[in-house]
């Protein structure tokens, strides 16, 4: 057994940087080229449902916070959708983006003031969820060159250590994208859709939701409950009566009012409709369909 000493501090070199980098193939995300361990039914069901619903409430952000934000929504929404283009261009594992948005929010919910350079936080961000989140973490100057060298990796690594400080190392925070999985395995005897394209509609309305202030605050489970209802929805292969019966398989997922995921779900819609059409959405366009036109990828909303 190794009796080294093992400093949890962030202290790569850029050796290490470039080891990585050299390794890391775009687009294959956390894998690398390597492949992933199947899903695991044994970790799935009700049990680790009510596990994530009891801690996704620590990593909320204060509502002091919400309220600031949500009056001026404009800069958090534009830092949200560079991170999301950050992600998406070093081709990070799904499970980055949204980590990272949660910690830029827990920052911020802590300090109340963005640092000088609001883009080298979100780096931070990126770089604590890819290390939290994949085996190939991305690298500080991949990062770097995304904010065309804004600041350098020296600056990134300290802001690292702030962001880590700030949050005490609580940093593997609940996000929807946790609770899609088992939301899905629990529906599977009740739906009809393809398990792989229901799950990729419900991460892009998961996604698109994280870069809307308007559901800061909601609770991860109850915006991956209303993502995958509106992905349901929008699929089009369920009758009403069928759709009913899995919108109350949700809520009660989710531990939620019907009404209040019904509620969440039309708000996806519409925020969907206006980042497909690029503005405000006109309200007799709202009336004319209920179904939402899912995407089937990242690449079709206007972020």
């Amino acid at each position: 057994m190794d009796d080294r000493g093992v400093s949890l501090r962030c202290e790569e070199t850029e050796e290490d940087h470039q080891d990585r980098a050299a390794k890391r193939v775009p687009g294959m995300g956390v894998t690398g080229g390597l492949l992933r361990a199947a899903w695991d039914p044994s970790v799935s069901g009700r049990r680790v449902i009510q596990r994530l619903l009891h801690v996704e409430e620590r990593y909320a952000p204060s509502p002091l916070y919400v309220s600031l934000i949500q009056q001026e929504p404009e800069r958090r929404d534009e830092l949200a959708k560079w991170t999301l283009q950050v992600c998406c261009d070093c081709g990070c594992d799904e499970a980055v983006f949204p980590l990272s948005v949660s910690l830029i929010d827990r920052f911020l919910s802590v300090a109340l003031s963005a640092p000088v350079s609001p883009y080298c936080l979100a780096a931070a961000c990126v770089l604590v969820a890819s290390k939290l989140s994949e085996c190939d973490n991305i690298t500080s100057d991949a990062l770097c060159a995304a904010a065309e060298y804004d600041f350098l990796p020296a600056n990134l690594r300290e802001m690292e250590r702030v962001v880590l400080a700030t949050l005490r190392w609580d940093t593997a925070a609940v996000t929807p994208q946790d609770f899609l999985p088992h939301f899905l395995a629990s529906l599977e005897e009740r739906r009809e859709e393809d398990s792989a394209t229901l799950r990729r509609h419900s991460d892009t309305l998961a996604a698109m939701c994280a870069c809307d202030s308007r559901f800061l605050g909601a609770p991860p489970s109850l915006v991956a409950a209303a993502s995958l209802n509106c992905a349901l929805r929008g699929l089009g292969n369920n009758g009403r009566s069928r759709l009913y019966l899995l919108s109350l398989t949700l809520a009660e997922l989710c531990q939620a009012d019907l009404a209040v995921l019904q509620y969440y779900s039309e708000m996806i819609e519409r925020a969907l409709r206006q980042r497909l059409s690029g503005g405000p959405v006109d309200k007799g366009a709202e009336l004319e369909d209920e179904r939402s036109c899912t995407p089937t990828d990242m690449r079709e909303i206007d972020f």
